[in-house]
């Protein structure tokens, strides 16, 4: 990413970051402090395709976003334990599925696949330790635990294609 910044007398500082996909995004920071943020798909456009103004409120909020102050993607290889053999897994059960209205126990997971769910997102609920009862949904997340070829054989089953 290349970054630069300018002066602009009388207004404040343009901020401009230009991505390696030759996108490019401008700050200006008013000597008053607004803000205003510029999208350009082209770098090249002398229009941007998105502009929208910030508070300095929302800047700082945007900030620790993109920072990852409130959320830090965790990396693959940590999330395999005892000597990276097995693994953590996020998998979204699909309509066609053949999972989907099910319970765990009839679905029959660990016997299928190997895996075993640990968690269910639903929405916005979440379901640690779910019970044999559970309903699995169409659109559900399911945290398996597994080993690499266990994990794929119920990412495969979720997605409808055993």
């Amino acid at each position: 990413m290349n970054v630069s910044v300018s002066q602009l007398p009388g207004i404040g500082q343009k901020i401009t970051l230009k991505t390696s996909e030759e996108n490019m995004l401008v700050i200006i920071v008013h000597h008053t402090g607004k803000r205003e943020l510029y999208f350009f798909d082209d770098a090249d456009n002398d229009e941007a395709d998105f502009a929208m103004d910030l508070t300095p409120d929302e800047t700082r909020e945007l900030a620790a976003q993109l920072l990852g102050a409130t959320y830090q993607p965790v990396d693959v290889e940590k999330m395999r334990l005892f000597k990276k053999q097995i693994i953590v897994d996020y998998i979204t059960l699909k309509k066609k599925s053949p999972l989907v209205n099910k319970t765990i126990e009839e679905s029959d997971i660990r016997n299928k696949t190997g895996a075993t769910i640990i968690g269910i997102v639903h929405g916005d609920d979440v379901i640690a330790i779910p019970e044999a009862d559970t309903t699995l949904k169409p659109g559900d997340v399911l945290m398996a635990v597994g080993k690499d070829e266990q994990i794929a054989t119920l990412t495969d089953l979720c997605q409808g294609e055993e």
